[in-house]
């Protein structure tokens, strides 16, 4: 799955020039978290809503209410936005989205086109929507986990035994983490109009086979 079927293509947008008053009504108005921040065009930072809130005057401030809104517009985004840009491209994948939101602690990368411009933001609600469409858990049917051998032929024969008890097999994932060396888990959500006789079937030939009907 590739970004650009993910991510918001039209952005909020902030300029650098722009003051924190601002940045604050439009992450309340659109209900975002984050604003690419341009100039003339061209993306120069992000500022998030963590980064606004640090910013910002403290409660405890003694400052009256006309001096909190001087404060607020005086501060303007360049002094307050992120340069450390962690960027993607539309076409790269979700997966390396993820890796990258993962590995850097981010919650939203912008995305540029081949020309440098601002394409759209991903966020991670768009990573977890990916997730869910990619594992077959909007579909509320029966998920299969399974320990297999970690050889050639090995799904196949999971899929045959599905077929035999009249199942279909909507998605399929595999995972080698925290499994037996040589093996690997098997993870499939399938439609199948005899589940207890599926499970029977898989327990008789494989081991760690968990079977459940999505609530």
């Amino acid at each position: 799955m590739l970004v650009e079927k993910w991510m918001s293509r039209i952005p909020a947008t902030i300029s650098e020039d722009d003051s924190l008053g601002t940045a604050l009504r439009i992450l309340k108005e659109r209900k975002i978290r984050r604003l690419p921040v341009l100039k003339d065009g061209k993306l120069v930072g992000i500022v998030t809503d963590r980064d606004l809130k640090a910013a910002s005057p403290s409660r405890a401030t003694s400052l009256d209410i006309w001096e909190l809104h001087v404060l607020i517009e005086k501060l303007k985004i360049r002094d307050i936005m992120s340069t450390a840009l962690v960027t993607i491209r539309p076409d790269d994948t979700i997966e390396k989205a993820a890796r990258l939101m993962l590995e850097k602690k981010i919650g939203g990368l912008p995305v540029l086109d081949a020309d440098g411009d601002l394409a759209g933001i991903l966020t991670e609600a768009d990573v977890f929507r990916a997730l869910v469409e990619v594992t077959g858990a909007n579909r509320l049917k029966t998920r299969i986990s399974v320990l297999v051998p970690d050889q050639p032929g090995s799904i196949r024969e999971i899929a045959d035994v599905c077929r035999e008890m009249g199942g279909t097999i909507l998605s399929i994932l595999v995972s080698y983490a925290k499994v037996p060396e040589g093996q690997r888990e098997l993870i499939m959500r399938v439609n199948c109009p005899d589940t207890p006789g599926l499970k029977a079937a898989l327990g008789a030939r494989y081991e760690g086979v968990l079977v459940r009907d999505d609530d």
